[in-house]
């Protein structure tokens, strides 16, 4: 295992036990239950969005560490951006979960979320990876309704 991949590895399993950015918030503006019945991984986006900005983003819900630390490393790359940019930053998430080819300022854009990248070689564990970013991009979708 390279050192970037250990580094990743860490981010991984640090998102998916210290539970900051899974919470409650008190007047969200927006909600929506994301599932995969593949494996019973759910989750509960909660946003508050305020003049096309997601001021801010929580999570509850269970599943396993690809899915709870996605989730989590979602909430800090999109928290304070406005819905346009975070729907170019889930659809290059998709495309780097999908082996697509990526600028590398595409891949910058991902921030931490890069530390995915090597899912894209486990089958099994893309929707796990995938489940709040397409849950957070239908809930933006539902948005502009």
């Amino acid at each position: 295992m390279s050192e970037l991949d250990e580094l990743y590895s860490d981010l991984i399993m640090e998102h998916s036990m210290s539970g900051k950015n899974r919470k409650g918030l008190d007047h969200p503006t927006c909600s929506l239950l994301g599932h995969n019945p593949n494996c019973g991984d759910e989750i509960k986006l909660e946003a508050i969005v305020e003049n096309g900005i997601i001021v801010d983003m929580s999570y509850s819900g269970h599943g396993c560490a690809i899915s709870q630390s996605s989730t989590s490393i979602m909430i800090d790359t999109l928290k304070g951006k406005t819905i346009q940019e975070a729907k170019q930053i889930i659809s290059i998430f998709i495309k780097m979960i999908k082996r697509e080819e990526l600028s590398s300022e595409e891949l910058k854009s991902l921030k931490n979320a890069r530390a995915f990248q090597n899912v894209a070689n486990m089958p099994a564990r893309v929707k796990c990876a995938l489940l709040s970013w397409h849950t957070l991009e239908d809930l933006l979708q539902s948005l502009d309704k």
